[in-house]
């Protein structure tokens, strides 16, 4: 309700945003690999599933992407070795992944699901509870499809932190980002199988978190993410 006034200002500002920001391709490369570690047993299976920075939009190479690090920062901190594996989409709200990126993912056991969504949910201004309702659907075929001991869902992107995004384009969709991942928060108090883990990417006092496009994480912000989602790991495995 609060955006309702400033709704043709919106809606100019968007399309000024999308003609003038650079549109940056899904990164080449392996969506899947395994790193070596010390410790012995088998390796962790890692799954990361979801938008664009799964996708490796934002960076050079797969192996940059927020799987891919998520996966070495576990090995660093483990010891052990990680086999991972990413299947992502650029675009995509969670609806678009029960069709398009479920069927991506092999239906074998993994150890660590990692979800990263929200950013096309909060620019499509999905209903929180809808939401909610989406996350769940999405689960509950994940589990039945790969049995995940630990399930991460990783916090919406603070989207009023994008520097390609201007004011106050930036307040209303931090404010319906924020709003999205306290659903998220709360989906994780209510099921005691979800973990959430808060994104805390600050892009606009330090650039280098942010890709050329100030809009997706870039393979420093990536890293910075990878070592959130590994502390967190580590405090509840």
């Amino acid at each position: 309700m609060l955006a309702l006034p400033l709704l043709p200002l919106l809606m100019l500002q968007g399309r000024r945003t999308r003609a003038r920001t650079p549109r940056l391709p899904e990164a080449p490369g392996a969506r899947h690999g395994v790193l070596v570690g010390a410790a012995p047993g088998a390796p962790l299976r890692v799954l990361g599933l979801g938008e664009s920075p799964v996708a490796g939009v934002g960076v050079a190479r797969q192996e940059q992407a927020i799987t891919a690090q998520f996966a070495r920062a576990l090995a660093r901190r483990t010891g052990r070795a990680v086999q991972w594996r990413a299947c992502g989409r650029n675009g995509a709200t969670v609806r678009d992944a029960l069709a398009q990126l479920l069927p991506q993912v092999p239906p074998e056991p993994v150890d660590v699901l990692l979800v990263a969504f929200g950013v096309n949910d909060t620019v499509a201004f999905r209903p929180v509870g809808a939401w909610q309702r989406d996350v769940l659907a999405l689960l509950e075929h994940l589990r039945a499809r790969c049995q995940p001991r630990l399930v991460l869902l990783s916090g919406v992107p603070p989207m009023r932190e994008f520097p390609a995004l201007p004011r106050p384009l930036r307040w209303v969709l931090g404010l319906k980002a924020a709003a999205l991942d306290r659903g998220l928060a709360a989906l994780a108090r209510e099921h005691a199988w979800l973990y959430h883990v808060p994104l805390v990417l600050d892009s606009r006092n330090d650039a280098a978190l942010a890709a050329e496009d100030g809009y997706h994480p870039s393979a420093k912000g990536c890293e910075v993410w990878a070592d959130l989602l590994a502390a967190a790991y580590m405090g509840v495995k």
